[in-house]
């Protein structure tokens, strides 16, 4: 496969392949003061009050982060711990170790799934697998670190349990049914473990370029490393690590289904001379053959569609195909949609 980018990351100069365009580099990391996402806490007592700000937040965001929101302290630093042990194997241990799905829904690879044809790397390696329906996909997950199996389970059942919460707080918000999102919508989770190493030059790549995701909603745990940046009011805002704290953002899904009352904020992640930045994403997709369309509720002959009904896995394979350009996809979706 392709020499990842922890093999060799402390070359200098930086190659060319992983130098962007002048006007999609990041350049000077400047931020601006005093701005950033919410953060709410799902401890609160008031549960209309703790509806009233996830749904401001996911409207005016499309991010936001949570606290006191019942997946332990220790769970967190465990797996944090074992992502950072995974990535810093030696490169044939972490190839061997992702090389045993016949299916390939468990891989290791370096910069996107299209390596080969895309113009730019990114200046990241990536471990993904299927985070649910574990008799089935555990045996392909990674044995080595020794623990990972054993503790990355655990996580991905109570990041799981708090993604119904969030979802439940947010169908409520929508006033939809209890429970809507607790069907074929969230069936189908994914875990992403991506790894930034430190670059030689920050200014002139990126460890993600900017997109939404593609699913309902991703819960990402990011460590203590600057590097998200969430845009809006064009201009970049850094999201603020917060100790045990997950970053939520709203996936195209669920725009797709409030039928544009919330919307996925685009991001990116950029990357530091200095240290390795690793982060372990959650995201919540629906089963492939789950239809996607806004909910009936939710529109009428003032609040027409503005979107098409689709498969998941037919948006799912455009969105790559796209690599996730905003303006393409949101042309694939659109209820005027000429595909």
């Amino acid at each position: 496969m392709e020499k990842l980018v922890s093999s060799w990351f402390n070359v200098r100069p930086l190659p060319e392949a992983y130098v962007f365009p002048p006007e999609q580099r990041p350049g000077k990391l400047f931020f601006p003061q005093g701005k950033s996402i919410p953060v709410l806490d799902l401890g609160g007592q008031n549960r209309k009050e703790t509806i009233q700000l996830i749904m401001k937040a996911s409207k005016e965001f499309g991010f936001f982060q949570v606290t006191n929101h019942g997946v332990s302290k220790d769970l967190i630093d465990d797996t944090l711990a074992l992502a950072k042990e995974f990535h810093a194997m030696p490169a044939e241990d972490k190839i061997c170790e992702c090389s045993k799905d016949p299916d390939r829904s468990c891989k290791l690879y370096t910069s996107s799934g299209k390596y080969a044809t895309e113009e730019k790397h990114y200046w990241r390696d990536c471990l993904i697998h299927p985070s649910h329906s574990f008799e089935k996909y555990m045996q392909f997950w990674p044995a080595k670190p020794v623990r990972y199996r054993e503790v990355i389970g655990k996580y991905s059942i109570e990041v799981r349990k708090l993604s119904s919460k969030i979802l439940e707080l947010l169908s409520e918000g929508l006033k939809l049914s209890s429970g809507y999102f607790s069907s074929d919508l969230s069936e189908s989770p994914i875990l992403l473990i991506n790894h930034y190493p430190p670059c030689p030059d920050p200014s002139l790549t990126l460890g993600l370029a900017r997109h939404r995701d593609p699913g309902v909603v991703s819960i990402v745990l990011q460590g203590d490393v600057h590097g998200l940046q969430v845009f809006k009011d064009e201009e970049w805002i850094g999201v603020e690590p917060i100790p045990h704290a997950f970053v939520v953002n709203i996936g195209y899904v669920l725009q797709i289904i409030s039928n544009g009352k919330l919307k996925g904020a685009e991001h990116r992640v950029v990357t530091n001379s200095t240290d390795a930045r690793t982060t372990v994403s959650f995201f919540v997709y629906p089963s492939n053959d789950s239809l996607i369309e806004p909910e009936k509720a939710l529109v009428n002959a003032c609040d027409p569609p503005i979107y098409r009904a689709l498969k998941f896995k037919d948006f799912h394979v455009d969105f790559l195909s796209k690599s996730a350009d905003a303006e393409a996809v949101q042309k694939f979706i659109s209820s005027r949609s000429i595909y």
